[in-house]
């Protein structure tokens, strides 16, 4: 199997202006992403951007870099600009790696690439990982999904579901046993043929309800083969305070272990 990965990276953030390149244990926190990429043994490992401090920034560590237009509003969009930069085949696989995983498993990327190659029904693939507390099931910013008997995304949503009518008329504090909820990962592996397709269709209504842009590849029946993640996914760095965590994490593994 053969793939490419391309990270997305937006010098502006809200929460973190700059964030792909605030200092993690001495390197940009892009440079942390683009190491575990590099350990999937990818054909190729793209960073997409806008801002010429990243591409300045990735340069300085040896990267590959692609200028795209700031005219973008998702990351997908920059990811369909560079594959036609670098005229990937419709048939070849691009894994869209989000800039803010310095702790993105390996193994996780390459996951979600054998996916796709091995399900050649789905235009995209994806991950997922059991929901094991009532607080995680009822966080509308934790984005659920529900599979079919062969792992096809049926619909995902910030709401819960599946909805267990019985169990939840009693309690919503706790799940009910046997449970079988999973949260979605956003890591994502595309055809190029459909990237194609994918940035010629409008935003559908589902999308712009539940502000998840993947619900527009099932409303235009396509198929996305959702799997559960071999390992957990690590921590990604949204706010101040993941920053902080992440950086406690790095530093600890950087750290020797006492004899």
């Amino acid at each position: 199997m053969t793939f490419h990965v391309v990270i997305p990276a937006r010098f502006s953030a809200s929460r973190l202006p700059g964030k792909p390149l605030l200092d993690i244990a001495g390197k940009p926190m892009i440079q942390h992403v683009y190491e575990r990429a590099i350990e999937t043994g990818a054909s190729s490992v793209t960073v997409a951007t806008d801002d010429q401090r990243i591409v300045d920034v990735v340069a300085s560590f040896g990267g590959e870099c692609c200028m795209t237009s700031t005219e973008h509003t998702s990351g997908t969009d920059r990811l369909s600009e560079v594959i036609e930069k670098k005229a990937l085949a419709d048939d070849e696989i691009v894994v869209n790696l989000q800039g803010d995983e310095p702790l993105i498993p390996p193994s996780l990327i390459r996951q979600v690439a054998q996916g796709l190659a091995d399900h050649p029904q789905a235009s995209v693939s994806t991950l997922c990982e059991r929901i094991t507390t009532a607080g995680e099931l009822f966080d509308p910013h934790l984005v659920k999904v529900v599979r079919d008997m062969n792992n096809y995304a049926i619909y995902f949503s910030r709401a819960v579901i599946p909805w267990d009518r019985d169990a939840f008329s009693s309690t919503t504090e706790m799940l009910p046993e046997g449970s079988e909820h999973y949260r979605h990962i956003g890591l994502y592996g595309y055809r190029c043929g459909f990237l194609r397709r994918y940035v010629t269709w409008p935003v559908s209504g589902l999308e712009q309800m539940e502000s998840l842009e993947q619900l527009r590849v099932l409303w235009n029946g396509e198929k996305i083969y959702v799997e559960e993640a071999h390992e957990h996914p690590g921590h990604g760095v949204d706010t101040p305070r993941d920053l902080a965590a992440v950086r406690a994490i790095i530093l600890q593994q950087q750290t020797p272990v006492a004899r």
